[in-house]
């Protein structure tokens, strides 16, 4: 396994520390934004924000900020690392075809060169893939979350209103 790697060629190591930060984000969002924790601590802040309208407004946009937390550079690295896996590809490629002509051609070096430059591109895309579905996930679960929120906090302002 750890010769595959070095196969890829240096772009496997941005590869790799996307993967890991991309791991570590999801890993703190699933804890992050469970509902029992994520409600209970937005709705204390927004009923600290008291009775005016525009405080609780500005209170729930801080704790939409909040759950959004990370969700860029999830999404950022979802969509660079099937690039860099393809930066890698060619970079081997041409390394691949370089070799062939000084070496005046062997079939065989080109087929295991090509396989070695493809590492990176699989690389890519096995990181990519599962960030992209997380970061979408974890965008739909923050929309669900802002829903029940506004609905509480709509419950506030009713309950201020009325009294």
């Amino acid at each position: 396994m750890l010769d595959l790697f070095y196969a890829g060629g240096w772009l496997m190591l941005p590869l790799l520390l996307s993967s890991v930060v991309a791991l570590a984000i999801i890993l703190e969002r699933l804890w992050a934004l469970r509902s029992s924790y994520a409600i209970p601590q937005a709705l204390q802040r927004i009923r600290a924000a008291g009775t005016k309208k525009d405080a609780i407004k500005t209170a729930g946009a801080h704790e939409v900020h909040r759950l959004e937390k990370y969700l860029s550079p999830l999404g950022t690295i979802a969509s660079i690392t099937p690039l860099l896996g393809l930066l890698g590809t060619v970079v081997g490629m041409i390394d691949v075809f370089q070799q062939l002509d000084l070496a005046a051609g062997n079939a065989q070096q080109l087929a295991g060169g090509i396989s070695l430059a493809l590492m990176t591109t699989a690389t890519g895309l096995s990181v990519a893939i599962p960030t992209l579905v997380m970061h979408r996930y974890f965008i739909r679960k923050v929309d669900d979350l802002v829903v029940i929120l506004e609905a509480e906090a709509q419950k506030i302002c009713d309950l201020n209103a009325n009294a």
